[in-house]
């Protein structure tokens, strides 16, 4: 269908000789303009002014659900005045005791303008389609909760 290319750019920096402590900044390119400074969680030493690879996954999600909501509510004759969202990702041990992230939960507010407004029923379903048509919702393992908010 399509081909989604970023580029990772790492390098090394002078750390101590101590055991884990290289650098785990590095730059994520969607473009030439742009560009994402990443790091690991702070919890695992990493720099807490970066994006992290589990926030990353939050977010792509989030965006994903956003944007496959925003086309169905249109479609079904809805306009959506603003949208926002503060997402969780949920990093725990798995079944096997390695970490995974196990849950997002979306807490999406949404505003609707015009005269044909959603009952809270519409908004359900409107969240159900979204999911279900979402591309990263269909492509991770996680559980999704979209709470009201």
């Amino acid at each position: 269908m399509s081909e989604h290319i970023i580029n990772l750019e790492w390098h090394s920096s002078p750390a101590s000789s101590e055991n884990g402590t290289y650098n785990r900044n590095h730059r994520v390119s969607f473009s030439d303009t742009a560009q994402v400074p990443v790091s690991s969680a702070p919890e695992y030493k990493g720099d807490p002014n970066c994006a992290d690879p589990e926030k990353l996954l939050t977010s792509a999600l989030a965006s994903c659900h956003m944007l496959t909501f925003l086309a169905i509510a249109e479609l079904k004759g809805f306009q959506v005045e603003s949208y926002l969202d503060r997402a969780t990702g949920f990093l725990e041990k798995g079944d096997n005791g390695r970490p995974v992230l196990s849950r997002i939960e979306l807490r999406p507010k949404i505003v609707f303008g015009g005269e044909n407004q959603p009952d809270a029923a519409a908004i359900e379903r409107l969240h159900a389609s979204a999911h279900r048509n979402c591309f990263i919702a269909n492509s991770i393992k996680a559980k999704v909760e979209v709470l009201a908010a």
